[in-house]
């Protein structure tokens, strides 16, 4: 498979050795300095391209992928996805994005919901969510926070929308960001009572792990079309 890699920093270069160690051909790599080869003949010819950038670019590369007819596997959280999804349809591009890759995290998103359909029966339990990522980190709170807060609310009838940092009613869902260090992720439910607490948590030990999903959706992703996610993936995710 040719792979075209949007965004060369740490995700970028981890994406590349890992596509590489699974027989992966990468023939364009993009970066700040070189948006040109975006019409160029290697980034044209990719079957799949993955990108890693920032929130306020990622809108214009992932169209940049819908004009030279490149599936694109997005990673970058924080920007508005509504915001193409008209072209998606109309122009019959190809898009996978998810808020976190990791294969874990999948697995922990269906955790999440199970978790938050058992703890509807009991209200003598309040929640809140705790994400600790790398200072690097550009929005807050996470995508996967945010994804996780939307597994809650779907299941959990007391809370209603989830608010940065602290809750002012019991209706709120809180989600606290802390930046520091290297971290790549860490991310905690806590239902807490009166008498006990019963958390579950997720704790990337490296970027492998998200690099690794990245590959496997865009491996999955060549010859279809639409908007895709990891619950085409994995169909647990829909459960």
């Amino acid at each position: 498979m040719k792979i075209a890699l949007i965004g060369y920093g740490k995700m970028g270069k981890t994406i590349e050795k890992i596509a590489k160690n699974r027989g992966h051909e990468i023939v364009s790599i993009i970066d700040i300095d070189n948006l040109e080869d975006f019409e160029s003949d290697a980034f044209k010819s990719a079957d799949v391209a993955i990108e890693f950038t920032r929130p306020d670019v990622a809108i214009s590369n992932v169209r940049q992928c819908f004009k030279a007819n490149v599936p694109v596997v997005c990673g970058t959280t924080g920007w508005d996805l509504q915001s193409v999804k008209a072209e998606l349809e109309e122009k019959e591009q190809t898009l996978f994005w998810s808020s976190n890759y990791s294969l874990g995290v999948s697995i922990f998103f269906a955790l999440n919901k199970y978790l938050a359909k058992l703890m509807n029966k009991f209200d003598n339990y309040n929640v809140e969510m705790t994400e600790v990522h790398h200072i690097h980190k550009l929005d807050a709170p996470s995508g996967t926070a945010i994804t996780l807060a939307e597994g809650v609310l779907e299941n959990l009838d007391r809370k209603e929308v989830w608010v940065k940092e602290q809750e002012t009613k019991k209706s709120d869902l809180a989600i606290k960001s802390i930046r520091e260090g290297e971290v790549p992720g860490i991310h905690t439910i806590c239902y807490e009572s009166e008498v006990d607490s019963i958390k579950i948590t997720h704790d990337a030990k490296s970027r492998e792990g998200f690099a690794l999903g990245a590959v496997v959706a865009a491996e999955f992703t060549v010859g279809k079309k639409g908007l895709l996610g990891m619950h085409d993936l994995f169909d647990f995710l829909t459960k």
